[in-house]
This record gives C-alpha cells, structure tokens and sequence, in this order.
C-alpha cells in the first residue's frame, strides 16, 4: 500500500467501512484530538486506538483515561520522557535552537518523537491509518506530516482538520452532548511537554491585544519573597550535567530548573511564527530552563571555541533550525548540520555560575577546561608584546 495523506473529515467514512480494521489516532486529551475520535466513533469504526506519548505533560493520564473509555476507546500511554530529553532536547540545546532569536523551539521536538511512537504503534497493530488533529493554522500540521513520510509510513496519515475546520463552539457542543463537559471551559489551546508550556489561539488569537492570563502560568510565576540566590550549571562535552554540583539525568536537570529559575519570574517568551502558507500566529510559552541553559552553554561556547568556529556554527543554528521546523527532523540536512554542531561541543567543558533575583540574572563566573580566555590582561600584554620583540630582535654575533 503506498502512503496517502488524509486532509477532511469526510475521508474518515472511507477508513470506518471496515470498523474491525485498527485506526491509530494521536491523542493528548485536549479538546481537537477528543473531537476527532468522537467523530471516528460516530463514522462507525470500532477498532480505535488513541496514542498518548507523556513528554512531561500538562494533562493527567486520568483525565486521558475517562475520555477514552467514555468513547470506548483503547488508550495506549507511552513514557516518552527520557527519549525525548536524550534524543530530542540534548540536540537541540547543542545547536542552540532559537527562532529567528525571539524563542527557543519547543513542538518542533516534540511532533517526530510523537510521529515515531506513532508509525512503531501502526506497525504493531496492523494499521494502516495514523490521524492526527493538526489544522492549517499550527506547524503542526507539516510537521507531523513530514516527520511521517520521513518515516516511510506506508497507508494514510493526516489531520481531517487540514480541509474540514470545525468551529470550537460546535465541537465544545458536540462532546458535551456525548458526556463529555470537562472540555468546554478552555480559553486557549496548550501543548507542554519536560521542556516547555505553549499557549497559543483562543483569547490569544489577536498580537495586536494579547494579555496572558497569569493563572496560566506555572513554572514562572513569579514568588515576591524569593531571595536572589546563585546557581550553577555545569557541562560536559557540551552536555549539560549537573546543578549546583549535583549530577543529574537530563530529565531532573531540565525539571530542577524550571522551578528554580523560574520561581525569579525569569524564562517567559511571546513571538510570532510563521505558518507554512507564509502568515505568522503568536505563541506565548514559558521555558525557565531552557533560558538558563542556552545562555550558559553560549558562554562556554564562547570561552572554549575559536571566534570564526563560533561564527559558524551560528550559521548553522538556524539552518538547524529551519529544516527540525520545517517538518524534515528525519532529513538529511538536519542530520549533517547536527554531525557538525557536535564537533563544536567536544570542547565545551565547564561551569557557569549565576545570581538570581526577581526578573533578572548575571553571570558570577565562567568557567571553562580547556579555556581561551585571559585572567590576566596585564601579564599577558608583557608576556605578548616581549615574544613580539624576540622574534623580531638581530641575533649578535657572540650568540651564533
């Protein structure tokens, strides 16, 4: 069977005509990705299996759970914690991944994890079908598409949501006829995972008059009595490893400084991204962490590498970039722009240390193993300026 991407709602008759055959749907419990197996349930199909991949979620696997078996739907939750910490964000913080340098990516890591848990679901059960909820106006869309046909998914794949829109009220409406009232009372759309808290559309439709809802936020709310305090992160070979002297797997690190820096009111980001037509959407998010560990790494980048290898590998970032947003995480440019991003970080060894207070943060010291800064301006002006002089001073006779 050669792979066919499915873009409507009324594709989804075709796929229930056989209701024993398995439907593989991707599932994060919010209110798009419940609608679609309402609407799967309600063509006939009888063999659903909704995937939920828990990357450090907002959602409880309870609340998944309830929807499920309302639908009697089979929930299938995958821990894809680690996987994505090791395979996903290390990566990604390697090439200091920022868009356009308004925000660090965040779904853009996400959505070929998902996919791959996906097509390895499908190929287990026998499916030919894998749905995901995706519309015109979110990345999404193609990056779950790309990552899919990246994957070679042999059998259909998309989001119905591509060509059928379905207003929010009416899907609020329809899911709460079918018992399911606990999705009607959202404001905004939101994607979290270990990494990042991502709240787009709703009442932050509009740039030009977006105030966020402080209850909105977690990791960074900001605590008025909180001390300043320092904390240092360290590295090895560009990876980050531990805080405040404490080795950590990449999953607590990443977890220990959301709310250690984020608790000073620090790591909050809006920007405006481009969708695949060209028109751009605002996205909200709050990432304490990756805020610290970018700037750190960068500093380390910074002590240990030469300036043109540094200019370089800046050009590279947003290639890299370009092709994980683009949909093309599995392709071969981002593959090779990643070879070389790690060439870079074999030297960045090292620590920074930092102090925080509420809405700000300096740097208390660098420092780096293999160093190609000065300690001493002065010492070394004497000892640059007397190699100078030496190498260009006449040999006397006596001495030959």
């Amino acid at each position: 069977m050669t792979s066919q991407v499915l873009r409507s709602f009324g594709e989804l008759d075709a796929i229930a005509r056989d209701p024993s055959a398995p439907v593989v749907t991707l599932f994060s419990g919010g209110l798009d990705s419940s609608y679609l197996l309402h609407r799967l349930v309600r063509a006939g199909a009888r063999n659903i299996h909704a995937v939920s991949v828990d990357l450090g979620e907002d959602e409880s696997s309870e609340h998944k759970q309830r929807i499920a078996d309302l639908l009697g739907i089979r929930l299938h939750l995958v821990d894809g914690r680690q996987e994505f910490a090791e395979d996903f964000v290390r990566p990604a913080i390697a090439a200091h991944a920022v868009y356009l340098d308004t925000h660090p990516v965040s779904s853009t890591l996400s959505r070929p994890l998902i996919a791959k848990v996906a097509v390895r679901t499908a190929h287990e059960l026998g499916a030919t079908t894998v749905l995901h909820t995706a519309n015109r106006s979110q990345n999404t869309l193609r990056r779950l598409n790309g990552a899919l046909e990246l994957l070679g998914f042999a059998g259909h794949y998309g989001s119905p949501y591509d060509l059928d829109p379905v207003d929010r009220h009416q899907k609020m409406r329809e899911l709460k006829e079918a018992g399911l009232e606990q999705l009607s009372g959202r404001l905004v759309s939101g994607d979290s995972n270990l990494w990042c808290r991502e709240f787009e559309s709703g009442i932050l439709d509009d740039p030009e008059d977006h105030a966020v809802p402080e209850e909105l936020y977690r990791w960074s709310a900001l605590r008025p009595a909180e001390a300043p305090e320092t904390v240092e992160v360290a590295f090895e070979a560009g990876r980050p490893v531990a805080v405040d002297g404490r080795r950590l797997s990449l999953t607590e690190l990443i977890d220990t400084l959301n709310h250690l820096v984020g608790a000073h009111g620090l790591g909050r980001y809006s920007g405006l991204e481009h969708l695949g037509h060209g028109p751009k959407v605002l996205e909200i998010r709050e990432m304490p962490a990756a805020w610290l560990l970018l700037r750190s790494r960068r500093h380390l980048e910074t002590a240990t590498l030469s300036a043109e290898l540094l200019r370089e590998k800046m050009h590279q970032e947003q290639l890299w970039v370009r092709e994980a947003l683009e949909g093309r995480w599995f392709g071969e440019l981002r593959a090779a722009s990643q070879a070389f991003v790690e060439v870079c970080s074999a030297r960045v060894t090292g620590s920074v240390r930092w102090r925080l207070s509420a809405g700000s943060a300096e740097t208390r010291a660098i420092v780096a193993d293999r160093p190609r800064y000065l300690r001493d301006r002065e010492a070394w002006e004497h000892q640059s300026v007397a190699a100078e002089r030496a190498a260009f001073t006449p040999i006397r006779p006596q001495e030959r």
